[in-house]
């Protein structure tokens, strides 16, 4: 058996350009999936090999998470066949899910135990920048095994920020996240009271874009994604509120009422009741006002 240099553990719509990117920068590279469909087409490559996270973590591989959240992460750390049972030397685990910072440290501790090293690196530019190898880390824990993983890292993502102990980087990514949804549904907001004022969505996001009312969802999300019909942004309605939920129970710890994620929660939730969990989010636009009429 091929003995990884990295393991990718995950292969949705981010962990597959991202294993894809490790493959083409020449790092040797192992590849899983709880579903048998994801892990196939790895199967048939030269350049990738399929093997379980207790393989990967008996080989010393630098390991990289790219499942929903903790708890999935804890799942492969379990049994006579799992991460803590048959770790290696060296075994570095790096947790690219969004993540509750308090259930980070936890598992952290948990690892550090077993002699492996842990580190959040929450990570945001969506499966277009995972396909490209353009990602933005957000980094936190140890900082010696950071520097010294910073070069492979170089393979998936050209942004990368250290932002302090293990925690610091899911804490940032909830904030980030906070922002970046209530953004996409104020200018969802935007786009129906434009229509309704007979204006074109087309023209507003035009003239959003050379405006300061420009956003990644301006200049992304609705040209992409919306104005092309397409409805692809890649990302469930349920990915969307799991965030806004942890971003809520973060603030809430700080003693923060966090009024504007609250109303950007609401409506998420009136959403998953209505039945849109699974939904590409992008078809949040089409039904936006029907939503935010539900009692």
């Amino acid at each position: 058996m091929t003995t990884p240099e990295i393991g990718v553990i995950g292969l949705g719509n981010m962990g597959r350009g991202i294993a894809d990117n490790f493959a083409k920068a020449g790092h040797t590279t192992s590849v899983w999936d709880v579903s048998r469909a994801a892990r196939a087409p790895f199967e048939e490559r030269s350049d990738t090999t399929v093997m379980s996270p207790g393989e990967m973590a008996a080989a010393g591989a630098m390991m990289i998470f790219v499942v929903p959240a903790t708890p999935e992460i804890e799942d492969s750390f379990e049994g006579p066949d799992g991460v803590i049972a048959m770790t290696g030397e060296g075994t570095i685990i790096f947790d690219l899910t969004t993540s509750f910072p308090d259930d980070t440290k936890r598992i952290a501790a948990r690892a550090a135990k077993h002699g492996i090293t842990y580190l959040d690196a929450a990570m945001s530019g969506g499966a277009t920048g995972a396909d490209a190898g353009r990602l933005t880390l957000m980094i936190g824990g140890d900082m010696k095994t950071f520097k010294a993983c910073r070069p492979k890292l170089d393979a998936i993502a050209d942004n990368i920020f250290y932002l302090g102990d293990v925690g610091s980087g899911h804490a940032m990514k909830l904030i980030h996240n906070m922002v970046t949804h209530a953004i996409f549904l104020t200018t969802c907001e935007a786009g129906h009271m434009a229509e309704r004022a007979g204006l074109k969505l087309a023209d507003m996001i035009d003239v959003f874009n050379v405006s300061n009312a420009r956003s990644y969802a301006s200049e992304a999300r609705f040209p992409r994604h919306i104005l092309s019909e397409k409805w692809d942004a890649r990302s469930r309605v349920y990915n969307l509120n799991k965030d806004l939920g942890m971003a809520l129970r973060m603030a809430e710890g700080l003693g923060m009422d966090a009024h504007y994620t609250r109303e950007t929660s609401a409506f998420l939730n009136k959403a998953i009741e209505r039945g849109m969990a699974e939904d590409d989010y992008s078809l949040l636009y089409p039904i936006f006002d029907e939503i935010r009429e539900m009692e």
